[in-house]
Order: C-alpha cells, then sequence, then structure tokens
C-alpha cells in the first residue's frame, strides 16, 4: 500500500496501524455508549468495501447513503471510496421527487439507507426500479414484510465481506493501491437556494488539502470531543466529520436522537462543536424561554449579569458573571468544556452571536460556499468580530469585486482546494478553477480590522420605490432573534415601504400561553390570537427602534405555518429562499400594500405524515404606525 497517497481511506488506514486502539468514534444506542476504535474502524470499512466490490460495485460509481449520521454512513461512505467510488450524501428528510433526481442523475445503483422510513422511499421510485440494483439497510425493524430482492442487510453485508477476507486478505490493500488522490471522492449537493441543487465533485487530495488550512486556523487534535449533529450530506459536516476527524483523529460521536441532543451532548461534553444558525437561534431562544418560566429573582440576576458582562467585559467582571450564572447555564445545554463553537451554512445575526460570546462560549462565525468546499474563513481565537465572518485561511484569496464608494461589491474567492466542478450539468466549471476567481453572489466588504463582512446575496441587495436601500437578511435576523419568531421574510423591493412575513416559533409561545392561560388548538389558531399579535408587535417595535428610520417595518402578517424545506420555502440546509416566499405568498403581499386590514387564507398545507390539511383563516395585516 501507498502510505503517501492523500486519500480518505489511507489516511483512515495509517491512523488504523499507527493508534489502533484509540477511541475514534462513539455512539449512542438504547442509551448507552458504543465504541470504536481505529482499528474497528478499518475492519469494518474493509468488510464493507469488500462485499460491496463482490455485488458488482466499481470505480466511478455512485453510491447513495440516506439517513441521519452513524457511524454506518461514515463508514458506508469510506468504504465507497476505497472502491474508487463516489459517495452521494441525501438528506434524511428530503423527498421522494428531490431523491430521484439526485440518484437518476448521477445513475446509482447502489444506496444504503438508515431504517424502513429511507428504505420506503427508495422503493417507492418506480422509475428507477431497474437502474437500483442493491439496497443495503441498517435497522431491521420493520424490514421483514418486504419481498424486494434488492433488499439487503447491512449486517449481512459485513458476512459477506467477512467470508470474502477469509478467502483473499490481500484484496483490500489492493483495492486501495488502485486509488489516486486526484479521484474524486464525493457527489456534495449545494443549498439550492434558487434552483435545484448542483452537484459538486470533490477530490481526496482538495478536501484533506482544505482540512488543512482549517486545522491550522482552529486547530483539533486526538483530545478534541466531537459531536455530530448538521447533515452529514452537507459540505460542512464532511469536513469535520470525515476530513478533519481523520487527519487531527478528534473523537466523533453521534447522538442517539435529535431530540436526545442536549442531555447526550452533557453526557459527552464536547471541546468542539458545529451548528447552524437556525440550532444557535432555538438554543437562545430556549434559554430565554426558560428564563421567562423562572422566578421574579431568577430573571432578575440573569437581566443584570447579561447587561453588565455586555457593557464591561474586564477579567472581574467575566469571572463575577461566569460563577454566579453563566457556569450553570453551559452546564445544563452541555456546554461547560466547550474550548471552539462555530455556525455556518447561513448569517448569525450579530444579537445572537454577542448572546453566545457573552455567556462564555467561544462562538466563531465561519463562512463559505460548497464549491469552495464549505468554510474558508473563520475569526482566529481573541480576534471575534459580532458584525464579521473572520478572515481567510491561509492559501486562500478573498476580495470584493467592483466594489461601490462605501466598498461594498460581490465577493469572489480564488482557492487552489476548491470542487472540481459540477456534475451532470452543462454549468461552466470556468468559474470553479483553482487559479481563477469565483464569483459567490454574496454582497460584503472589508472593514477596518480587514474582517469580512456578509451583507446579503447581491441579488437580494435591494431599494424600495422610494430609493432606500435594505438588506433583507440583516433585518430578518434582527426580527429572529426575539424568542418569539422562528423565520421571518422581509419584502421591500420596489414597495414604498419595508413589510415582513412572520412565522411564530411555537415551541416558545405554546409555553408562554399556557402560562398566560391562552387557549388554543393548533399553530394556525395561537398565531391568530389577540395575545400573541400583541407580543409581537412589541417585538417588532424592538427591532423598529435599532434600524434607521427609513428601514422599519411597517406592516407584518403572522403566517399560519411555519416555513419548511418540504415545500421548497427553504433550503435543507434551512437557508430561506426568499423570492419564492414572496411569489407563493403573493396575495398575501398584495394585501399587505393595500388598504386591507385582513385576508381570508383557505388553502392546503402539506403535513410531515405525507397528508394534507385544510386550513381556513383570517390573516389580520398589522400596521405599526
Amino acid at each position: 500500500m501507498k502510505n503517501n497517497i492523500l486519500t480518505i481511506p489511507h489516511v483512515l488506514e495509517s491512523n488504523s496501524q499507527n493508534y489502533p486502539d484509540e477511541i475514534a468514534m462513539r455512539e449512542k444506542k438504547f442509551g448507552i455508549w458504543k465504541i470504536k476504535s481505529w482499528l474497528e474502524v478499518s475492519k469494518e470499512i474493509e468488510r464493507v468495501a469488500i462485499a460491496l466490490d463482490n455485488k458488482g460495485v466499481k470505480a466511478k460509481n455512485a453510491i447513495g447513503i440516506i439517513g441521519n449520521n452513524t457511524p454506518r454512513w461514515v463508514i458506508a461512505e469510506i468504504a465507497s471510496q476505497s472502491l474508487g467510488g463516489i459517495a452521494l450524501g441525501l438528506y434524511a428528510d428530503a423527498l421522494e421527487s428531490e431523491i430521484e433526481y439526485l440518484l437518476d442523475l448521477t445513475s446509482c445503483e447502489v444506496v444504503f439507507v438508515e431504517d424502513e422510513e429511507q428504505a420506503d422511499k427508495i422503493l417507492s421510485l418506480n422509475n428507477l426500479k431497474n437502474q437500483i440494483k442493491l439496497i443495503i439497510y441498517d435497522e431491521e425493524k420493520g424490514m421483514n414484510k418486504y419481498n424486494d430482492k434488492r433488499l439487503i442487510s447491512y449486517k449481512k453485508l459485513l458476512d459477506i465481506g467477512n467470508s470474502l477476507i477469509k478467502k483473499n486478505s490481500q484484496k483490500y490493500s489492493d483495492l486501495l493501491n488502485n486509488l489516486s488522490e486526484d479521484d474524486i471522492c464525493i457527489f456534495c449537493p449545494t443549498s439550492g437556494t434558487t434552483s435545484k441543487p448542483k452537484l459538486a465533485m470533490i477530490s481526496h487530495k482538495n478536501l484533506l488539502n482544505h482540512a488543512k488550512n482549517y486545522l491550522e486556523a482552529d486547530p483539533k487534535s486526538s483530545a478534541d470531543e466531537y459531536v455530530s449533529v448538521l447533515p452529514l450530506p452537507w459540505i460542512m459536516e464532511q469536513t469535520f466529520a470525515i476530513s478533519k476527524w481523520c487527519l487531527s483523529r478528534m473523537k466523533v460521536n453521534f447522538v442517539e436522537e435529535p431530540e436526545t441532543m442536549f442531555d447526550d451532548l452533557r453526557e459527552i461534553g464536547p471541546t468542539f462543536l458545529l451548528l447552524g444558525p437556525r440550532s444557535w437561534e432555538q438554543i437562545a431562544a430556549d434559554i430565554r424561554s426558560k428564563v421567562m418560566d423562572s422566578s421574579f429573582i431568577k430573571r432578575k440576576l440573569f437581566d443584570f449579569f447579561s447587561m453588565l458582562k455586555s457593557k464591561n467585559n474586564s477579567f472581574i467582571v467575566s469571572v463575577l458573571c461566569e460563577n454566579f450564572l453563566f457556569r450553570s447555564l453551559k452546564d445544563q445545554i452541555g456546554f461547560s468544556f466547550l474550548k471552539s463553537a462555530a455556525t455556518g451554512g447561513a448569517a448569525l445575526g450579530p444579537d445572537t452571536f454577542k448572546f453566545f460570546v457573552n455567556m462564555g462560549i467561544p462562538l466563531r462565525q465561519l463562512y463559505g460556499q460548497t464549491e469552495q468546499l464549505g468554510a474558508y474563513t473563520i475569526h482566529r481565537e481573541n480576534d471575534v468580530n459580532y458584525e464579521s465572518v473572520g478572515i481567510p485561511f491561509n492559501g486562500v484569496k478573498v476580495d470584493i469585486f467592483e466594489p461601490d464608494t462605501e466598498g461594498l461589491g460581490e465577493i469572489i474567492v480564488m482557492n487552489k482546494n476548491c470542487m472540481n466542478g459540477y456534475f451532470g450539468t452543462k454549468v461552466a466549471n470556468s468559474n470553479t478553477s483553482n487559479n481563477k476567481w469565483f464569483h459567490t453572489g454574496d454582497a460584503g466588504y472589508f472593514d477596518k480590522s480587514k474582517h469580512l463582512v456578509v451583507v446579503d446575496r447581491v441579488s437580494d441587495l435591494s431599494y424600495t420605490s422610494e430609493k432606500v436601500r435594505y438588506s433583507p437578511q440583516y433585518l430578518e435576523n434582527k426580527l429572529k432573534f426575539s424568542p418569539f419568531i422562528a423565520e421571518a421574510a422581509v419584502i421591500g423591493s420596489n414597495k414604498p415601504y419595508l413589510s415582513s412575513i412572520i412565522c411564530i416559533r411555537y415551541s416558545v409561545l405554546s409555553k408562554w400561553a399556557e402560562l398566560k392561560r391562552v387557549a388554543f388548538t393548533t399553530y394556525s389558531d395561537l398565531a391568530s390570537k389577540p395575545d400573541i399579535e400583541e407580543l409581537l408587535i412589541s417585538e417588532v417595535k424592538k427591532v423598529n427602534k435599532s434600524v434607521p428610520k427609513k428601514q422599519i417595518i411597517k406592516k407584518f402578517v403572522l403566517l399560519y405555518k411555519e416555513f419548511d424545506a418540504d415545500d421548497d420555502e427553504l433550503t435543507r440546509t434551512k437557508k430561506l429562499r426568499r423570492n419564492y416566499v414572496i411569489n407563493k405568498y403573493d396575495e398575501i403581499v398584495e394585501a399587505i400594500y393595500s388598504e386591507k386590514k385582513n385576508i381570508r387564507i383557505d388553502t392546503l398545507i402539506n403535513l410531515q405524515d405525507g397528508g394534507k390539511q385544510r386550513i381556513k383563516t383570517e390573516l389580520n395585516i398589522i400596521n405599526m404606525e
């Protein structure tokens, strides 16, 4: 075997030989943490790879993987790469139509699924019945009812691999010897903010070299504990749970269920954590919700120490705030041992960012794109700016294209470790060359400290009909700092003033309503209550006081449902598809900019179980003037 080749299977094999007994990963199953060493991971990868080879999987074949984050996902991915195959990650909550599009695009014949739910999705794709030859399922519960010859259990696959290894123990080494660091190792879906996701083709060499640059900016070692909670199809989780894991040997932990995440975090005590902005916003909202539920004295103590820390960051004040308030808060959410935390994938509002930094959580903002292998800027230690996304990694050039008089323009980047191109589309790949500037489509500028500040999408920066320039994303983040607001879409392009469609944060407001003895039945019923409207008016007033007078929200409505990726209102990485939302709810937008005080709604909404529900309600158009 060529140990000097820079591929993910080679790095992992090296770890298994040099650190065989070190803990590589943990998984919580039925309340118990199960450990795998580097040697155990390597042996399981070998068995899966040999079995796949026996089933006819060849180099450059796409292998689909769908389900929640588990060790089997990681093992299936690296086993596929060991054959020269290309892993295609599919989001666990993706609809059948999205899955069919990507499997058809890549001519995928083999799919790993987590459980019965994911198996159902693949088996329902009648148009791909002849294309998909093998479906490997992990959880065996409920699978006995199927009689499809394409189905095989993960355990059975391991048994096949084990028996084949006994006949030829050198087979896996032979497979690795055929790999090249320039081979494509993953098809990574872009966020699909404006259209169907494209597939970025990423090589072993670029993925690992980019991870090395990341580790220079934010070092990790085998002593670090990481909890993998963001979906593995996303490029950032690929960077953390695959390439950085292999290079730094940090321990990767997998929670039992998304609902048990914070209990599991407390048990592991991670030293590093990556969460998306929506998760950080939800955590901040939950903390403030619990504070509201607490006694009068506790609420006043929280307010006092929070205000003290925000105004005075001296050593004595930090020690006081840590001992009297923040230590217990961090312990309750499992953040006691965090040495580094990050957010990326979309903008995190500066108010939310500051909230966590003041708690003593070493949060840093990341910025990047799938095409550039995820993040390429980050705050350095002790150089955190709430408004910025930090400075570029070594070896990455970032500039502003055609800046205006204020320095604002399109962010462009040149990164030698970028994607190799888009797969299966007619999109020109010239802008993704490692020696040419890549146009991100984001508007930004460099501040006086040379930190990059991202404002919004260039296409979303707009003017009202009164020629007032505004950033919808900035105002939306301001609104979402409220514990009562989950999502917001700001409207105003070529309109006389700014308005917003707001989605309430049901998890918090349902508790608030119970405490205030406000009777309600459903989300839409709660959103229509006068008490909720009055509460949200006060929250929007707070935002209006913090922005220039010409950028205030003059009208808003409380939507009868949450924005949902299944309804194409959000991407799978929870980015708002603003233009789609505005077009979808054009009748509501039209009513906002009329003299109407309300609008009648009679529509069908999609439910998570695939059914539909009819909504008949009346939305009040709330005027802030």
